[in-house]
């Protein structure tokens, strides 16, 4: 049995006054690639800010490597190994792509490896290696999405949390998007992807959870779900 990195236990969420988490349960375990996935205003993002403690939780827990960490904030939990994508990328743009880089591993002092970290990232993104030196702030949204992404790989997490990282990409810079999140699930993180695009989500995953309005409301092995009838006609336009 693998080990449970991340467990969510009963978590509410209020958001702007309204219940936007009414209660969900739901786990990742170590090294899956575990999908949520939903439409718009379902609750997805609430519950990843509850996770990463940039928003305040009303009830329940929610516990990594089996202690909770209700209450910690995002700066406390990187240090820990749990790095998020938010949704819309959050790049320093006044800063240059390397030193995007560097903040990425701000909780590091070992700086021959934040180095060679640095190169697998340009590894990974070719681009950002051509434009390393050129002001986040002046990059596409696909490029700052890969930004985004190699920044956070930069802190070596245990658990990678992707919030909408395909959301107003073109397709082509969606397909590496994907590519990339798969190339690093198979370097052995793991990883919960939060995603409207259901299809292209539950297809790369183990495990897929439907949020609606707040509750998780289906869960199961990503390629069933795939095929499930009522997940087609509902997210997949079928």
């Amino acid at each position: 049995m693998t080990k449970i990195l991340l467990k969510v236990k009963g978590l509410k969420v209020a958001y702007g006054g309204i219940q936007a988490v009414k209660g969900i349960d739901f786990e990742v375990h170590e090294g899956e690639l575990v999908s949520l996935i939903g439409s718009n205003g379902a609750g997805k993002t609430t519950t990843m800010k509850a996770i990463t403690g940039s928003l305040p939780i009303n009830d329940g827990d929610i516990e990594y490597l089996g202690k909770s960490i209700r209450g910690q904030g995002p700066w406390d939990l990187v240090a820990q190994g749990l790095a998020m994508v938010p949704e819309g990328r959050g790049v320093f743009t006044r800063m240059t792509i390397t030193e995007n880089l560097h903040m990425g591993a701000y909780i590091r002092n070992d700086k021959a490896d934040i180095a060679a970290d640095i190169d697998k990232v340009f590894t990974i993104f070719p681009r950002l290696k051509e434009r390393r030196d050129q002001l986040a702030g002046t990059m596409s949204g696909g490029e700052q999405q890969m930004l985004a992404m190699g920044r956070a790989l930069m802190s070596r997490p245990k658990v990678l949390l992707l919030d909408e990282p395909s959301m107003g990409l073109s397709p082509i810079m969606v397909d590496k998007i994907f590519e990339v999140v798969r190339d690093v699930y198979a370097q052995g993180v793991t990883v919960l992807l939060v995603e409207q695009n259901a299809s292209r989500a539950l297809s790369i995953a183990n495990r897929g959870y439907v949020m609606e309005s707040g509750l998780v409301t289906m869960t199961g092995d990503a390629k069933e779900m795939l095929n499930d009838p009522k997940v087609r006609a509902a997210y997949l336009g079928e």
